[in-house]
């Protein structure tokens, strides 16, 4: 009778225990989606796509990019506000649409807190100052350019990607360092800018560094400066600002993956576990570095400390340029 039971016993729990594979998979979402603000091709869009084909399977059955453009990445940031908080919708964004629109709207139609649920940082970009042809050989670094703008006031200028990016801030605290009143003009992405860059069209461009990575080989255009707290891997022979004596301009951005505000504890531990696994990938890290990003994955705390820091940070910075994007 004894061994009945534990041969019973054994059976239940055998049974239980090959049981546990398909439980697990039963809660594998059936599919997901990553919201990316921005157009088909770009970074954003790009990081997104990598880390939902590493997803897939492991988070979903089917993970994909949803595209939503335009507003400079409020639109997608909304579609998450209206989400159902259950793992199936995520959100991957820079930091400027979540700690430095709050400075530079006078409203937005989400708030960086209460509607988006930090889960992992994704990359982190360091920008750079980059001049062309209009600027000479003989200017080699920032003190420099900044001596040859003085000396040629209708020159100086830099392009950005947008009004009110940190490339476009990054770019005017250069100008100020230097007491020179360096002009910016706005550009609708990075490329354009470039292209005016590499045409003399303009003196220099603030950008994120992997921007200028494609067109270094063809000597057009030479990076100056790096805004990070050490040199760029990505150009290690181009000294930070900090080390050209422009201690206090350290920047850079991060791009991250959110979740609807709601979300609960359950969902988010599982979200930021799939994608730290993501992101460890080695094609995952080889594909960013090609584009001049530094993987850079965190715990959900991590990122919350990261943006209320940004918040806290770029208020003051927006305020003493007293840019408006409402203007």
């Amino acid at each position: 009778m004894q061994n009945r039971r534990q041969i019973l016993s054994q059976i239940v729990c055998g049974m239980a225990a090959s049981a546990l594979p398909f439980a697990a998979k039963a809660d594998t979402l059936e599919s997901a989606k990553i919201l990316a603000g921005f157009a088909p091709g770009g970074t954003i869009d790009t990081e997104a796509r990598r880390v939902a084909n590493r997803l897939t399977g492991a988070y979903a059955k089917a993970v994909f990019v949803d595209n939503r453009p335009g507003a400079g990445g409020q639109i997608a940031i909304s579609a998450l506000k209206a989400a159902a908080p259950d793992g199936s919708t995520l959100l991957a964004t820079p930091m400027s649409m979540l700690g430095i629109y709050p400075h530079t709207y006078k409203k937005l139609p989400y708030d960086p807190i209460a509607d988006l649920t930090p889960v992992s940082m994704g990359v982190y970009v360091d920008m750079g100052l980059a001049v062309g042809p209009q600027v000479p050989a003989s200017v080699t670094n920032i003190p420099e350019f900044l001596a040859w703008c003085k000396a040629n006031p209708d020159q100086a200028n830099f392009g950005s990607p947008a009004p009110g990016s940190v490339p476009h801030f990054v770019g005017v605290l250069i100008g100020r360092a230097g007491n020179v009143d360096l002009r910016h003009v706005g550009f609708r992405g990075t490329q354009p800018a470039i292209m005016d860059l590499v045409g003399g069209q303009i003196a220099a461009v603030s950008a994120p560094v992997g921007e200028f990575l494609p067109h270094l080989p063809g000597g057009k255009l030479r990076i100056l400066a790096t805004s990070g707290a050490a040199r760029s891997k990505f150009v290690p022979q181009v000294p930070t600002l900090a080390e050209q004596g422009y201690k206090s301009l350290v920047y850079g951005e991060w791009h991250g993956f959110f979740l609807p505000g709601k979300a609960s504890a359950a969902v988010v531990k599982n979200a930021n576990a799939a994608i730290r696994q993501a992101l460890a990938a080695k094609d995952v890290i080889d594909g960013f570095a090609a584009m001049g990003l530094e993987t850079r994955s965190s715990t959900p705390e991590e990122l919350a400390a990261a943006l209320k820091a940004d918040l806290e940070r770029w208020g003051p910075i927006v305020k003493s340029i007293g840019f408006s994007a409402d203007a």
